[in-house]
């Protein structure tokens, strides 16, 4: 089973050490390989990048998504997250929608544009709920969209949508 840590721009930090408790250390990144003509099998979803500006939003994205046994990256920013994301090839991201330094729109068009991440599911997690914010994310090329305050439930069936499709 791979190690499960947050990935803070400059650096790995286990779990514990970004506020979380973890049982286990991190260890170098992986260079797991990734198909480069398809889409990952969703049934093999191992990594999620959380991008949203609220440290707190982070910290509980990422505990429920350590608890499905996936490998949890982070950023704060839309503009970090186009980096962390071409740069891991993450097998599902939760992006904020209002956030400095890089909404989550723009983030969204731009890695729906990027041939490395093209493919990549992306879930916008936002307080934003008008029927228009999450026709517009979709548009932009959204995967699938969760109204905050959200449930654990909401992400875990977020997640079993992913792998049956």
């Amino acid at each position: 089973m791979h190690s499960q840590r947050i990935f803070f721009p400059n650096s790995y930090y286990p779990l514990s050490q970004a506020c979380m408790a973890a049982d286990q250390s991190a260890d170098a990144p992986s260079d797991k390989a990734r198909p480069e003509t398809a889409l990952l099998k969703r049934a093999e979803l191992q990594t999620a990048l959380v991008v949203d500006d609220s440290q707190t939003e982070r910290v509980h994205l990422g505990h429920l998504l350590k608890d499905a046994g996936l490998e949890v990256l982070v950023a704060e920013s839309g503009n970090k997250a186009k980096k962390v994301a071409e740069l891991h090839e993450p097998d599902v991201i939760f992006l904020d929608i209002l956030m400095e330094d890089g909404d989550g729109y723009q983030t969204c068009r731009a890695l729906r544009r990027n041939p490395a991440t093209a493919m990549t599911p992306i879930i916008m997690v936002s307080s934003k709920s008008n029927p228009v914010d999450i026709k517009w994310a979709e548009k932009l090329g959204a995967s699938g969209y969760i109204v905050k305050p959200f449930a654990a439930d909401a992400v875990r069936a977020k997640l079993a949508e992913l792998q049956q499709d």
